[in-house]
C-alpha cells in the first residue's frame, strides 16, 4: 500500500504572517472557502438540511426587508486584514453594493449575519465567528442549530458599548423577530422529512 502523500502546493503554505482578505480572490481556493485568523477554512460537503435551512431564511428574510437592504448568500464579509468570514445568509445595506463584481461586503454595511451550524463548523459559529461579528460592530447575529424536533434558531443583538452579544430570543416551529426588521418565518416546514419543503 502506498503511504506516500502528495506534496502541499506552494500556494496553500501561509506566509509568516498568514494569509490577507485579498489573498482570498487570488488563490485558487474552492468557493466558499474563508479566512479565519489569517488561516484558509476550506469548506465541508453541504447537507441537505444546511441547503434547506439556508433556503428558508433567505426567502422568509426577503419576504419583508426593506426597499433599502438585500438579503444575499455565499458572500464573505472583510472584517479585518486577517479576518473574512462568508456567513450562510447576510442582509446589507443596498448602497454598499457598488459593482456586480464585487465579492465581499465591509461590517459596516452589514445589518445581520446569519450561520446555519453543521458538525464541521460547530466550534467557529459558536465562539469564533460571533466574537469577530460583535467585535466588527455587526447589529444582529442569529445562530441556526439543528435540534430533535427541527431547527433552533438563537437571536442574539449587539451591546454597543462592549462589542458584545446578548441573547434576544429563542425559536422553535415559528422565528419571529422586530429587528433588523420585523420578520415572521415558518420553521416548521424543515422540522419533518426533507418532502415537506419544496422549491
Amino acid at each position: 500500500m502506498d503511504t506516500e502523500k502528495a506534496p502541499v502546493p506552494d500556494w496553500l503554505r501561509p506566509p509568516p504572517e498568514g494569509f490577507t482578505a485579498e489573498d482570498l480572490d487570488r488563490l485558487p481556493v474552492p468557493p466558499h472557502t474563508e479566512l479565519i485568523d489569517g488561516a484558509l477554512v476550506l469548506p465541508a460537503r453541504q447537507t441537505v438540511w444546511h441547503s434547506i435551512m439556508g433556503n428558508v431564511l433567505t426567502e422568509g428574510l426577503r419576504r419583508t426587508a426593506p426597499e433599502h437592504l438585500r438579503v444575499r448568500r455565499d458572500m464573505t464579509v472583510t472584517l479585518g486584514p486577517r479576518q473574512r468570514p462568508e456567513p450562510d445568509v447576510l442582509v446589507v445595506q443596498a448602497e454598499a453594493e457598488t459593482s456586480m463584481d464585487m465579492t465581499t461586503y465591509p461590517p459596516e454595511a452589514v445589518h445581520l449575519v446569519v450561520e446555519v451550524v453543521s458538525a464541521e463548523s460547530e466550534e467557529r459559529d459558536r465562539k469564533r465567528k460571533p466574537l469577530l461579528y460583535a467585535e466588527a460592530g455587526i447589529a444582529h447575529f442569529w445562530r441556526v442549530e439543528q435540534g430533535e424536533d427541527g431547527p433552533v434558531v438563537y437571536i442574539y443583538e449587539i451591546d454597543p458599548a462592549t462589542k458584545t452579544y446578548f441573547l434576544t430570543g429563542i425559536h422553535h416551529a415559528r422565528l419571529t423577530a422586530s429587528a433588523p426588521f420585523p420578520v415572521d418565518i415558518d420553521l416548521a416546514e424543515v422540522a419533518g422529512p426533507v418532502t415537506v419543503y419544496r422549491v
